[in-house]
Protein backbone atom coordinates (compact mmCIF):
# COMPACT_ATOMS: atom_id res chain seq x y z
CA UNK A 1 0.00 0.00 0.00
CA UNK A 2 1.35 3.40 -0.90
CA UNK A 3 2.09 5.96 1.80
CA UNK A 4 -0.64 8.23 0.45
CA UNK A 5 -3.23 5.46 0.58
CA UNK A 6 -2.19 4.52 4.11
CA UNK A 7 -2.52 8.13 5.23
CA UNK A 8 -6.00 8.31 3.69
CA UNK A 9 -7.13 5.12 5.44
CA UNK A 10 -5.69 6.26 8.75
CA UNK A 11 -7.38 9.65 8.39
CA UNK A 12 -10.71 7.92 7.70
CA UNK A 13 -10.28 5.45 10.58
CA UNK A 14 -9.51 8.26 13.00
CA UNK A 15 -12.55 10.30 11.90
CA UNK A 16 -14.92 7.33 12.12
CA UNK A 17 -13.54 6.31 15.52
CA UNK A 18 -13.90 9.94 16.67
CA UNK A 19 -17.57 9.85 15.72
CA UNK A 20 -18.08 6.62 17.67
CA UNK A 21 -16.15 8.03 20.64
CA UNK A 22 -18.18 11.25 20.65
CA UNK A 23 -21.43 9.30 20.94
CA UNK A 24 -19.98 6.81 23.45
CA UNK A 25 -18.54 9.53 25.69
CA UNK A 26 -21.85 11.43 25.64
CA UNK A 27 -23.85 8.31 26.56
CA UNK A 28 -21.33 7.38 29.26
CA UNK A 29 -21.29 10.85 30.83
CA UNK A 30 -25.07 11.24 30.73
CA UNK A 31 -25.49 7.90 32.48
CA UNK A 32 -22.81 8.59 35.07
CA UNK A 33 -24.21 12.05 35.86
CA UNK A 34 -27.75 10.67 36.11
CA UNK A 35 -26.62 7.81 38.34
CA UNK A 36 -24.59 10.01 40.67
CA UNK A 37 -27.35 12.62 40.90
CA UNK A 38 -29.73 9.79 41.67
CA UNK A 39 -27.58 8.89 44.67
CA UNK A 40 -26.12 5.66 43.34
CA UNK A 41 -22.72 4.56 44.61
CA UNK A 42 -20.05 3.01 42.42
CA UNK A 43 -20.96 -0.43 43.80
CA UNK A 44 -24.62 0.09 42.90
CA UNK A 45 -23.68 1.24 39.38
CA UNK A 46 -21.52 -1.87 38.89
CA UNK A 47 -24.37 -4.04 40.18
CA UNK A 48 -26.74 -2.49 37.60
CA UNK A 49 -24.38 -2.40 34.62
CA UNK A 50 -22.38 -5.55 35.34
CA UNK A 51 -23.77 -8.70 33.83
CA UNK A 52 -25.71 -6.73 31.22
CA UNK A 53 -24.78 -7.86 27.71
CA UNK A 54 -25.97 -4.64 26.09
CA UNK A 55 -23.72 -2.51 28.31
CA UNK A 56 -20.83 -4.92 27.76
CA UNK A 57 -21.29 -4.55 23.98
CA UNK A 58 -21.50 -0.75 24.31
CA UNK A 59 -18.31 -0.55 26.35
CA UNK A 60 -16.61 -3.06 24.07
CA UNK A 61 -17.30 -0.78 21.10
CA UNK A 62 -16.14 2.19 23.19
CA UNK A 63 -12.85 0.41 24.00
CA UNK A 64 -12.33 -0.65 20.39
CA UNK A 65 -12.93 2.88 19.11
CA UNK A 66 -10.38 4.25 21.59
CA UNK A 67 -7.91 1.55 20.55
CA UNK A 68 -8.24 2.69 16.93
CA UNK A 69 -8.34 6.43 17.54
CA UNK A 70 -5.53 7.02 20.04
CA UNK A 71 -2.70 5.13 18.29
CA UNK A 72 -3.29 7.06 15.07
CA UNK A 73 -2.81 10.30 16.99
CA UNK A 74 0.24 8.88 18.79
CA UNK A 75 1.63 7.85 15.40
CA UNK A 76 1.27 11.41 14.12
CA UNK A 77 3.01 12.85 17.18
CA UNK A 78 5.85 10.32 16.90
CA UNK A 79 6.31 11.06 13.18
CA UNK A 80 6.40 14.81 13.75
CA UNK A 81 8.35 15.00 17.01
CA UNK A 82 10.90 12.17 16.92
CA UNK A 83 13.65 11.03 14.57
CA UNK A 84 12.32 7.46 14.62
CA UNK A 85 12.05 5.67 11.27
CA UNK A 86 8.54 5.01 9.93
CA UNK A 87 8.77 1.30 10.72
CA UNK A 88 9.44 2.03 14.40
CA UNK A 89 6.73 4.67 14.56
CA UNK A 90 4.20 2.28 13.02
CA UNK A 91 5.27 -0.61 15.26
CA UNK A 92 5.11 1.45 18.45
CA UNK A 93 1.72 2.86 17.50
CA UNK A 94 0.37 -0.58 16.68
CA UNK A 95 1.64 -2.01 19.98
CA UNK A 96 0.05 0.91 21.82
CA UNK A 97 -3.27 0.22 20.09
CA UNK A 98 -3.10 -3.49 20.83
CA UNK A 99 -2.35 -2.72 24.48
CA UNK A 100 -5.29 -0.34 24.70
CA UNK A 101 -7.60 -2.90 23.12
CA UNK A 102 -6.48 -5.67 25.47
CA UNK A 103 -6.81 -3.49 28.58
CA UNK A 104 -10.14 -2.01 27.47
CA UNK A 105 -11.74 -5.35 26.67
CA UNK A 106 -10.34 -6.81 29.88
CA UNK A 107 -11.99 -3.98 31.84
CA UNK A 108 -15.28 -4.67 30.03
CA UNK A 109 -15.01 -8.35 30.90
CA UNK A 110 -14.27 -7.59 34.54
CA UNK A 111 -17.28 -5.24 34.74
CA UNK A 112 -19.52 -7.80 33.06
CA UNK A 113 -18.41 -10.59 35.40
CA UNK A 114 -18.75 -8.32 38.45
CA UNK A 115 -22.47 -8.22 37.83
CA UNK A 116 -22.72 -11.98 37.64
CA UNK A 117 -22.49 -12.27 33.85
Amino acid sequence: MSAEKLQTWLWLAQRISALVLAVAVAVHLINIIAAVQGGLTAAEIVARVGGNGAWAAFYGVFAAAAAVHAPIGVRTVLREMTPLPNFSVNALSALFGIGLLIMGLDAVGILYRAGGG
